[in-house]
């Protein structure tokens, strides 16, 4: 074991996100969180000394401020930075955060279909100018963030193929918004699969072993209906696992 898993604050459906400012939607309601920053400071640092990986969900921009601060100066006293430590969804930032979590070069563990589950009513809660910070996936990966894409499961489905669609359109199945939601931030089809592979493999110290096709890895990889780099995102949606290989073995075939 590696690693610990600390909550900084709840959901941005209940209202549960820790935002600087109010709801837009709740006048006086700015979420809460779920440690003081007193004792989420403590914790993680106790376990960087000892050699752990710190991963925080922290979903509203208060708790992501709050966990960059948290990993950058607990990582520096403790000379850990080379552990990887990890925001958990690093869902709504403001833009200054974004900068100081790519700059220090963290794992932002974000999930595309967020996204899409939240987008009709997202800019209520939050209005439009801290959407600009929200679900800002191309904006982390520009800013330096090592990118880990996951499904969040069983919050969302765990269907790889829906998030490599979530990811490229930022649309949902139907194909709306025409153009993707806040479509400056999608990902390119190998950015996507980098996200879904190379990605967490790094962000849990697998590089050597799995996340790419090569010699000496593990033989981990599937065969799909669709090809998931050249063709169209729009594919995704129908596509099918045809076959399944861990470590050398097949393990599922499609019927047929």
């Amino acid at each position: 074991m590696r690693s610990v898993k600390f909550l900084a604050d709840g959901a941005l459906g209940s209202r549960g996100a820790a935002l600087h400012e109010d709801y837009s939607d709740e006048p006086g309601q700015r979420g809460l969180l779920l440690l003081s920053p007193e004792e989420l400071e403590v914790r993680a640092r106790a376990f960087m000394a000892r050699g752990f990986q710190v991963c925080i969900h922290a979903i509203g921009d208060r708790a992501n401020t709050l966990v960059v601060d948290v990993l950058l100066q607990g990582a520096e006293r403790t000379g850990t930075q080379a552990l990887r430590h990890r925001v958990e969804h690093a869902q709504i930032l403001r833009l200054e955060d974004i900068r100081r979590l790519g700059a220090a070069g963290l794992v932002a563990s974000v999930q595309p279909t967020h996204a899409t589950s939240d987008m009709p009513w997202a800019q209520t809660r939050l209005g439009r100018e801290r959407l600009k910070g929200a679900y800002a996936w191309r904006t982390l990966k520009d800013a330096g963030a090592h990118l880990a894409l996951g499904s969040d499961f069983p919050i969302e489905n765990p269907d790889v193929l829906a998030g490599l669609y979530a990811a490229r359109t930022r649309q949902d199945a139907k194909g709306w918004p025409e153009g993707g939601w806040y479509p400056e931030e999608r990902l390119s089809a190998a950015e996507a699969l980098e996200g879904f592979t190379v990605g967490p493999a790094w962000a849990s110290f697998e590089e050597a072993r799995r996340g790419r096709l090569k010699p000496g890895l593990d033989a981990d990889f599937v065969a799909l209906s669709e090809d998931p780099l050249e063709g169209p995102a729009s594919a995704l949606v129908d596509a099918r696992v045809l076959a399944t290989v861990v470590a050398g073995a097949e393990v599922f075939r499609a019927d047929g």
